[in-house]
């Protein structure tokens, strides 16, 4: 299996640095265009199934990834970003910081010290989901000579490649939250995982016609 992992274009939120975890927010209109920046680097790629969050953000991205291409598009709920509960829609910038709880902090500098607030996700408990996905996705014979894209979050993309390389809950974050619409690759072998790239993007950082 050879698979694709992809993070949603940009939305507002994302703009404004707000939480926005399980919240079914939308692209925007540069999210879209990232997107379809992205998808001609992608369109000789294979794909044989492609999962997605079914949070709208990912969704679209990968119908713009695919390009109307006739591959099944499945919703997979383990693939929503982490849940935030009720501190989703507040703001996690430095000029706009309005999150009450001063540990909130953890989450970006020690996940695994990380206390999640009321309704939300601890990063095991969000851990424990990703990889329930992987290993049965894996685990399927029918897809063992597959190409799959999953089409998924910030977190939800740091986490599976933390659980692809193997890594401690405490380097969660590996290199940073990779950019919108950037791509991670990996080859399964035997039910086992080799991570070939990371972080690759297909569009210039600022472009200057937009």
């Amino acid at each position: 299996m050879i698979l694709y992992m992809i993070r949603h274009g940009e939305t507002d939120w994302n703009k404004t640095r707000r939480l926005q975890g399980k919240s079914d927010t939308l692209l925007n209109e540069f999210g879209r265009h990232l997107a379809r920046e992205t998808a001609p680097a992608l369109k000789e790629i294979p794909f044989d199934i492609a999962y997605t969050s079914p949070l709208a953000r990912a969704k679209e991205t990968a119908s713009i990834i695919l390009g109307g291409r006739d591959i099944p598009i499945i919703d997979e709920p383990r693939l929503m970003e982490i849940g935030f509960g009720e501190y989703e829609g507040l703001c996690c910038s430095k000029e706009g910081w309005n999150i009450p709880d001063p540990d909130f902090q953890y989450f970006f500098e020690a996940p695994e010290k990380y206390r999640a607030p009321k309704g939300g996700e601890s990063f095991y408990q969000f851990s424990d989901r990703l990889e329930e996905f992987l290993e049965e996705l894996f685990s399927d014979p029918g897809l063992a000579d597959k190409t799959v894209l999953l089409s998924t979050h910030g977190a939800a993309l740091c986490g599976l490649i933390r659980l692809i390389k193997g890594d401690p809950m405490a380097q969660f974050w590996g290199k940073g939250v990779p950019k919108n619409c950037a791509v991670a690759i990996a080859e399964v072998k035997d039910q086992k995982a080799v991570l070939l790239q990371e972080r690759i993007t297909y569009y210039r950082d600022q472009v200057k016609d937009w």
